[in-house]
């Protein structure tokens, strides 16, 4: 039976910090790799097979687990709030976080969290950027909206964002100087271009998932 080699990953921006350990708690090795595919490619080749892997959750932690996960026998990613608590010490830095992540996964008390597929969490970023273009959208017209307050402008706010109509209340509203109409111009190009991408993502999927939401709630 072959032994179970553990390591524990201290995620960062440009460098990982590892630890690897047997079952025994003697440490193998140590040190750090630059965040790169390259680099990781390289740095598994000196691995003792077979081994597993815990890292904490962190928004760097999605392209390290898609990248390790078929190399590894199990890779597991820790919940950051209960690690705290778990490997809380005095003495802080990467290459201790690294240990004791890796004691955590060997003792099994690691508090692992959920880790979506690589397709959900695709979908989600999708998503995520979706809803920020939707909000700003929703600002870009709330501000024309304040314009023409701020102006005493009367408008039809039913029809204010139809393009014909804006045309029209720019054209001929005398109340609506330049300075004004630039700003106003201004506002509704970026309405547009936020529509656009907007429109395209609104796919069978996500009416889907908003049919879905709605039900639930």
């Amino acid at each position: 039976m072959q032994t179970m080699y553990y390591i524990g990953l201290d995620v960062h921006k440009r460098t990982i910090s590892y630890c690897v350990k047997e079952v025994s708690g003697r440490v193998y090795a140590e040190g750090s790799v630059p965040a790169t595919r390259f680099d990781l490619d390289r740095w598994m080749k000196t691995l003792p097979q077979p081994w597993s892997a815990a890292m904490e959750a962190t928004v760097f932690s999605g392209w390290i687990y898609d990248h390790l996960q078929p190399h590894a026998a199990a890779l597991k990613v820790a919940h950051p709030l209960m690690l705290r608590a778990i490997a809380a010490a005095k003495e802080k830095n990467d290459r201790v976080d690294a240990s004791k992540i890796c004691d955590c996964l060997r003792c099994d008390f690691l508090p692992e969290c959920y880790m979506a597929s690589t397709a959900i969490r695709e979908r989600r970023r999708t998503l995520r950027y979706r809803n920020l273009l939707v909000r700003q959208m929703v600002q870009m017209k709330n501000k024309i909206g304040m314009l023409l307050m701020e102006a005493g402008v009367s408008y039809n706010k039913q029809r204010l964002h139809k393009a014909g109509y804006f045309r029209e209340l720019l054209a001929t509203n005398p109340h609506i100087d330049e300075g004004l109409r630039s700003l106003l111009r201004l506002f509704r190009e970026t309405v547009v271009r936020l529509q656009k991408p907007r429109a395209r993502w609104c796919d069978p999927w996500s009416v889907s998932l908003s049919r879905a939401r709605s039900t639930s709630a």
